[in-house]
């Protein structure tokens, strides 16, 4: 429903118990462990990436609902940053959910209910990437049919894209925050 706004809860990091291989392995001493492998930085790099089309997202949305973006371009770089955006995050989860996390969770039992909790953002984040491109494809066809209708649902979008953006900040942060001190204790992925 247009102008309708959603939000998803957004929790303030991870529980202390999911917080034990943290302490032992702080985030700032990760890229001088000995066992911060190559495939960690890909994986990190991922993240910085998805972190990245977020703020592409919402930024060309607010550059144009103030009319810095002229229509047409707007639509281009929606179409092109939004489907990044989205195909790459599920595509990522999914590999996540299916294949990284439960090695993890075979590496180290204590965690396991830490790696549900990031699967359930997961879910989440598929509920909330599908209103962002419903709410997208819904601009892009209004700039090409009626331009006022679309500035006043990309108000809208521009709601969804801010959340999709908080969202991954602290879900990644989660997620990085469990995973490497797992994978740098347990001698994984070198």
């Amino acid at each position: 429903m247009p102008g309708m706004t959603h939000t998803i809860d957004v929790r303030q990091g991870l529980p202390p118990e999911m917080q034990v291989l943290l302490r032992d392995y702080p985030r700032d001493a990760w890229p001088d462990h000995p066992n911060f492998a190559r495939s960690i930085r890909n994986w990190m790099g991922a993240h910085h990436m998805f972190r990245q089309l977020g703020e592409i997202a919402t930024g060309e949305t607010e550059l144009y609902l103030t009319k810095g973006r002229a229509p047409e371009d707007y639509a281009v770089r929606l179409s092109e940053f939004g489907n990044l955006l989205v195909r790459n995050l599920h595509g990522h989860h999914t590999w996540e959910d299916r294949k990284f996390f439960p090695e993890l969770a075979g590496a180290d039992a204590r965690f396991v209910d830490g790696l549900d909790l990031l699967e359930t953002d997961h879910d989440t984040l598929d509920e909330v990437l599908d209103r962002f491109t419903r709410q997208s494809n819904r601009v892009i066809q209004l700039i090409h049919l009626d331009e006022a209708q679309a500035r006043d649902e990309a108000g809208t979008l521009h709601e969804t894209a801010t959340e999709i953006e908080r969202f991954l900040a602290r879900h990644l942060a989660d997620e990085e925050d469990l995973v490497v001190p797992i994978i740098l204790h347990h001698k994984l992925r070198g």
